[in-house]
C-alpha cells in the first residue's frame, strides 16, 4: 500500500466546508461502516478483528484530530463552530463503540493464541476499555452511561470556548506603563481618547505582571486574566464535575480520580492524594523562603504591606533576580528575537535527533502559519505546522495539537505547534515554552510509525506525555546552545556569563513555582475526588492550605483553568513527571548536544510512541527505574539560592 499523500487544505476560503465534509465527515463514515463490519457475523481470526478495529481507530482519529484542531485555530468562526460539532461527533462516536455490547463481545471472542505481542498489548487495552466504558453494565446502565459521556463532552467543548473566546481588557494611561520595555510601548500607542487597551492574552499579560512598575496596572490585568470565563463556565464545571462522579460511580469506582488513574503510571486515586501530601513537605519552606524574600522586597516599595499576589510575584521575582542575582529581564529578552529563536530552536531538534526541517510551500488554515517536512536521512517522516502567534478567535496558550496519525507503512503523522508568542522579542519563559511544545511535536512525528493508531505519536500514559516535554526545556538553560541562536540586535551571541546568572538566578522562586504547581494539582484533584457546591469556596480553601500567594481578591480562576477539562483530575501529570524529566536529564552526562544519547533517547523514549509501557521505557533509557531523586536535588538548589 502507498502512503498517503500529506493533507492538502483547501487553497480558498470557500473551500473549508467541503474539506470538512470530505475530510472529518467521510472518515467517521469509514469509521462507522467498519465498525458495522466487525458485526457482520463474517468469521474472522483474532488478527482480522484487531486490523478492522485498527482501521477504525485511524479514520476516528483523522477526523478527530482536525475537528478538534481547526476548532481552536481556524480564523472563520462559523467554521470553527462546524468544526467542533464534528469534534463532538468524534467523541460520541468513540463513546457509542465502547458500549456496544454486541462489539464488545466480538473482540472478547477472539482468541490471542499466535498474536503477536503488539496485537497482544492492543488487544488487552481493547478489551479493558470496553470494560472500563461499562460495556458489560446494564442495559439501562449503559445507556446512561453514553448521555453522560456525550454530555461531558459537550460540557468540555464549551468550557474550552468561553475561555478561547473570553478575552478581556483593560484600559490605561500611557504614563501608568511604566517599566514596560520599549518595543511593547511602540506596539501600545494609545487610542484616539488618548489611553493603551491591554488585553489578557499572554503578550500583553506577562510583560505587564513582569514589569509594569505601577501596582494598580498589574492587578487590574491579572484580575480580569483571573476571570476569564466567568460566570459562563460556573455552572458548566459544576456540571462537568458532577456527571463525572456519576459515571465513576456507575462504572463501580468510588470517585473519578480513581477511574482516571488506573490506566495511568500512577495507577490510583489514592496515589495522587499521597503525591500531593509528599509534594506539600517537600515544597512548604522553600515556597515560605521565596515568598518572604520578595514581600520583604515588596515592602520597600509598599510599607507595611500585608501579602504578596499573583499580580505582584512575578514583578518582585524580577526585581530580586536583577538586584540580587544580577538578571535583568530587560537585556535578557534582547537576545531573544523570534526570528531568530525560531531557526535556532528548530535547529537544535535538527542537531539532537538527526532529522531535518524542510520548508514546504502548501495551503493552511491562515497565512501565518508555516508548513515543514521532517526528514531522516532525505526520507519523509512527517510534517509539521507552526502557527506561532496571537490572533483574534484563536487558542489562547501554547500547545501541540495532532493533526493525522502516522501509521507505519500507511501515513506519516501530521502535527501542528500552536503558540501566541510576539513577533519581536521574547522573554526566556516564551524560548522554554518553545522547547516544551517542540518537544511534544518532535513526540509526535518520532513516535508516529507505529502500526497500531493507539500507539502512534504521543501515545503513552497521559501521566508520562510531558515528560520529554519538560526534558527539553534543559536546552533553554544550556549556554552553547543559547549561544547558537540568542543573538542581539548587533549579531552579538547571548554571553556565557549572562547565561549562568541566569541558572543562579532560576533557582530563586523555585520552591514558589513549585508550589503553585502543586496548588494547581490539588484543585484538581480535590474538585474531582468529591465536586464541592461551592467552587469559589473550595477554590479559595485549596489555596490557602497549598498557594504561596495571597489570592486576587473577586477572581474565579477556576473558570479559566481550562485543564479541568482535558485533564480532569490528572494535573498532577506535570509534576509527576517533572520528577521523571529531571531522572532523564542525569542520563546527557557529556552535554545536552551528546548525539550518540540524543539518539539512544530518540529510539528507548520518542520512537516507541505508546507501544511499551512509559516506566518500561524510562527503565530501557536509564538503565534503572526512575527516582524521585534528581527532582529532590533540583529543588534543593532553591533553598540554596
Amino acid at each position: 500500500m502507498p502512503l498517503a499523500q500529506p493533507t492538502a487544505f483547501p487553497a480558498e476560503p470557500d473551500g473549508w466546508p467541503a474539506y470538512l465534509e470530505t475530510t472529518v465527515d467521510s472518515a467517521l463514515d469509514d469509521a462507522r461502516a467498519l465498525l458495522a463490519r466487525l458485526k457482520d457475523g463474517t468469521a474472522r481470526t483474532a488478527a482480522e478483528v484487531l486490523d478492522l478495529w485498527n482501521d477504525a481507530d485511524v479514520a476516528i482519529a483523522t477526523a478527530s484530530s482536525a475537528a478538534h484542531l481547526l476548532s481552536e485555530v481556524h480564523p472563520d468562526a462559523a467554521l470553527r463552530a462546524a468544526a467542533e460539532e464534528r469534534a463532538q461527533a468524534a467523541e460520541d462516536l468513540v463513546t457509542q463503540r465502547g458500549l456496544d455490547h454486541e462489539l464488545g463481545e466480538v473482540l472478547a471472542a477472539t482468541d490471542p493464541e499466535g498474536l503477536d505481542p503488539g496485537a497482544t498489548r492492543v488487544r488487552e487495552h481493547v478489551l479493558r476499555d470496553f470494560r472500563r466504558a461499562g460495556v458489560d453494565r446494564s442495559p439501562e446502565d449503559r445507556e446512561r452511561l453514553r448521555a453522560l459521556a456525550q454530555r461531558c463532552t459537550e460540557l468540555g467543548l464549551e468550557f474550552a470556548r468561553n475561555i478561547r473566546d473570553d478575552v478581556r481588557t483593560v484600559r490605561v494611561r500611557p504614563e501608568q506603563l511604566a517599566g514596560l520595555p520599549e518595543d511593547f510601548l511602540a506596539e501600545h500607542p494609545a487610542d484616539d481618547d488618548g489611553l493603551v487597551t491591554l488585553t489578557t492574552e499572554y503578550p500583553d499579560l506577562l510583560p505587564v505582571r513582569t514589569y509594569a512598575t505601577d501596582p494598580e496596572v498589574r492587578l487590574a490585568l491579572t484580575r480580569e486574566h483571573q476571570r476569564i470565563g466567568w460566570p459562563a463556565n460556573e455552572p458548566v464545571l459544576a456540571e462537568l464535575l458532577r456527571l463525572r462522579a456519576e459515571r465513576a460511580a456507575l462504572l463501580g469506582y468510588p470517585d473519578w480520580p480513581t477511574y482516571d488513574a488506573e490506566v495511568k503510571m500512577i495507577g490510583s486515586g489514592t496515589a495522587i492524594a499521597d503525591l500531593v501530601e509528599r509534594l506539600d513537605a517537600l515544597t512548604a519552606a522553600a515556597a515560605a523562603h521565596d515568598v518572604d524574600v520578595m514581600l520583604a522586597r515588596y515592602r520597600e516599595d509598599v510599607p507595611g504591606a500585608a501579602a504578596l499576589t499573583p499580580a505582584d510575584n512575578l514583578f518582585y521575582e524580577q526585581v530580586v533576580k536583577s538586584e540580587q542575582y544580577g538578571v535583568d529581564a530587560r537585556e535578557v529578552r534582547e537576545y531573544f528575537r523570534y526570528e531568530a529563536v525560531k531557526p535556532g530552536v528548530l535547529g537544535v531538534m535538527e542537531r539532537l535527533f538527526g532529522i531535518a526541517l524542510e520548508r514546504v510551500d502548501a495551503p493552511t488554515w491562515h497565512e501565518d502559519v508555516e508548513v515543514y517536512d521532517v526528514t531522516d536521512g532525505g526520507r519523509a517522516i512527517g510534517r509539521v505546522y507552526l502557527d506561532m502567534h496571537p490572533r483574534a478567535g484563536k487558542f489562547n496558550h501554547a500547545a501541540q495539537f495532532p493533526l493525522r496519525p502516522g501509521i507505519a507503512g500507511r501515513s506519516l503523522p501530521e502535527g501542528a505547534l500552536v503558540c501566541n508568542f510576539p513577533t519581536g522579542l521574547l522573554e526566556h519563559d516564551d524560548v522554554l515554552t518553545f522547547f516544551h511544545e517542540l518537544g511534544h511535536l518532535v513526540h509526535e512525528i518520532l513516535g508516529g510509525h507505529q502500526p497500531w493508531a493507539m500507539f502512534s505519536g504521543v501515545a503513552t500514559e497521559w501521566d508520562f506525555v510531558e515528560a520529554p516535554s519538560q526534558l527539553l526545556e534543559e536546552w533553554g538553560w544550556d549556554a552553547g546552545v543559547l549561544a547558537s541562536f540568542a543573538t542581539n540586535a548587533a549579531g552579538e551571541p547571548i554571553p556565557t556569563a549572562l547565561v549562568e546568572r541566569m541558572r543562579r538566578a532560576d533557582a530563586f522562586a523555585r520552591g514558589a513555582w513549585t508550589r503553585r504547581q502543586l496548588n494547581f494539582t490539588a484543585l484538581s484533584y480535590g474538585l474531582h475526588a468529591d465536586p464541592p457546591a461551592d467552587l469559589a469556596a473550595f477554590t479559595a480553601d485549596v489555596d490557602a492550605r497549598f498557594g504561596p500567594y495571597a489570592p486576587v481578591a473577586d477572581s474565579h480562576q477556576y473558570a479559566g483553568f481550562g485543564h479541568l477539562d482535558e485533564y480532569g483530575s490528572a494535573y498532577y501529570t506535570y509534576l509527576w513527571s517533572l520528577v521523571i524529566a529531571k531522572d532523564l536529564r542525569t542520563a546527557f552526562t557529556d552535554g545536552l548536544m551528546d548525539p550518540a544519547v540524543g539518539r539512544r533517547y530518540r529510539e528507548a523514549i520518542l520512537e516507541p510512541g505508546g507501544s511499551a509501557d512509559a516506566a518500561e521505557l524510562v527503565e530501557r533509557f536509564l538503565g534503572r527505574p526512575s527516582s524521585f531523586a534528581a527532582f529532590e536535588a533540583w529543588l534543593a538548589e532553591g533553598t540554596t539560592a
